[in-house]
Formats: C-alpha cells, sequence, structure tokens
C-alpha cells in the first residue's frame, strides 16, 4: 500500500535529521535501519532518496543560520559583509581536500569500506576519540573561541578531519568537531563550523544523486522524496537547536558512550544474523 512507502520515507527522514547534525554517524542508523525499513521503491530510486533527503537537513542550516550566511543583507555593516565573506571563504577551503579525494576515490571508497565491519569500527574508533579529546581538554583553554578568528591552517586542518568522514561509519559531523576540538576551537565553534561545511557537501552530493538518477519520478517516488526531505528538515531544525543548548552545559562524552554501544550492537546484530 502507497501509505505504508509515505510512512517508511517518514522513519528514515526522521533519523536522517537526529544523526546528521548530532555526532553519531547517519550511516551507522542508515545501515540497521535499512535492515527494518525497506522501501518498496527500486535500488537504485532507494540509493537516490537515502542521499537526496539530506537536503532537506541542509535547508535546516540554512534557515536558521540564513541571516549569518547571507552576505548581502542589507541590515549588515560593510565589516559584517566581510565578515560573512571570510566565512564563506573558509567554508569552501575546508571543503577542498574531501572534495579533492572524493571525485578520485568515492567509489574505491565505497566498495573497500561500505560494510558493517567497518562501520561498527569506526564508530567504536571515534566514539573512544570523543571520550579521550573531552578529558585531555578538560583543563585546557580554548584557543579558538569565534570562527572569524580560525585561520588558514586551521581550517585545512578540520578540512583534513572531514576528509576521514568519507569512511563510513566515521560521521561527517562526528570527524569535523573531534578535529576541531583536537586543535583548539571551543565546541560551539567546532559545531557550527561542522554545520557550515556541510552545506557545500550535501548539497553538491545531493544535485549529483538526483541529476544521475534523473526526473522522471513516478507520483509515489515523488511523495516519498518530498516526504523524506520535507522530515528530514523539520527534525534537522530540532536536532541543531538541542545540540547547540546542550553543548553549553555538557561534553561530548555521552555521543562517544553511545557510539561505541551502536558500534556493538551493529557488529552483534550483523554477526548474529549472518
Amino acid at each position: 500500500m502507497e501509505w505504508i512507502e509515505i510512512v517508511k520515507a517518514a522513519l528514515l527522514g526522521l533519523i536522517e535529521g537526529i544523526t546528521e547534525w548530532l555526532p553519531i554517524s547517519s550511516t551507522g542508523h542508515m545501515i540497521l535501519a535499512d535492515q527494518f525499513i525497506r522501501l518498496g521503491e527500486s535500488a537504485a530510486f532507494k540509493e537516490m532518496f537515502l542521499v537526496v533527503i539530506q537536503f532537506g537537513a541542509i535547508l535546516a542550516v540554512i534557515v536558521l543560520y540564513f541571516h549569518r550566511l547571507n552576505p548581502f543583507s542589507a541590515s549588515k555593516t560593510a565589516a559584517e559583509k566581510r565578515e560573512t565573506v571570510s566565512l564563506w571563504l573558509k567554508v569552501l577551503v575546508a571543503c577542498v581536500p574531501a572534495g579533492i579525494v572524493g571525485l578520485l576515490f568515492d567509489e574505491k571508497i565505497d566498495r573497500l569500506f561500505y560494510n558493517y565491519r567497518t562501520v561498527a569500527v569506526t564508530l567504536v574508533v571515534y566514539g573512544v576519540l570523543f571520550i579521550a579529546v573531552e578529558n585531555r581538554n578538560r583543563h585546557r583553554l580554548c584557543r579558538t573561541t569565534k570562527i572569524s578568528r580560525m585561520s588558514l591552517r586551521t581550517v585545512l586542518l578540520i578540512g583534513v578531519f572531514q576528509m576521514l568522514a568519507l569512511i563510513p561509519g566515521t560521521s561527517r559531523s562526528g570527524a569535523t568537531i573531534v578535529g576541531a576540538m583536537l586543535i583548539g576551537t571551543s565546541r560551539a565553534v567546532a559545531a557550527e563550523f561542522s554545520f557550515f561545511l556541510a552545506i557545500p557537501v550535501m548539497l553538491g552530493a545531493s544535485l549529483l544523486k538526483i541529476f544521475k538518477f534523473g526526473f522522471s519520478f513516478s507520483g509515489l517516488e515523488f511523495a516519498v522524496l518530498l516526504t523524506g526531505m520535507a522530515v528530514a528538515f523539520g527534525v534537522s531544525a530540532a536536532a541543531i537547536k538541542f545540540l547547540m543548548k546542550y553543548i553549553q552545559r555538557h561534553d561530548f562524552k555521552a555521543f562517544g558512550w553511545y557510539r561505541i554501544a551502536l558500534g556493538a550492537v551493529v557488529l552483534l546484530y550483523f554477526l548474529l544474523a549472518g
């Protein structure tokens, strides 16, 4: 029945909206979700859907931070406009490492590493890293408390950490947040810059997938895609607000422990199922 496919799309949008911004790996959750929520459409459509619903998540960042990201705002001073342009330049520079490696090796990386074993390992490894970095930074002062004060070197290094997220299960936000904190940025700066980095990365991936699939959707396929994107948008907005409020009083250790537990669940589930 068609309504079941709409419900499945909504559930997948819910998972995407939560896991894309919290540093807990959307891939790890989607691999588990795929065992229970199987879309009835073609394999090509499902592959496209799982990427393009990220467009809904990206729209949430753009809407929430529109004024800050808009260099043409009439209410901004000339200095504020220059600062916004500088922010975009930093985002684009940080995207270069992952962009180059992704274009050259994306299919090979997926072929070698897109499996539950890799996902389980990376979930656990980055979970441990979150805990270790928080323990290391416990008595250290953050050198960078504003994105405007991030140097080109800092931006490039964060870009290198984002490159590591090409390995499934790493979590793009997880890799960039860990990397940013390791080189001295505050939790809030690490999280916000991770949000902004996602805009060109996920927007580019979504457009590429939809152009490769084509625009000849059936009515049901269009409804499924639109539902997934809409739910991902709404849930993403809530997840981003939650994370920024949460890290004002808490560290990332809880996410580290959650990743370790999820990695164990992924590994055990597929070992027992096999």
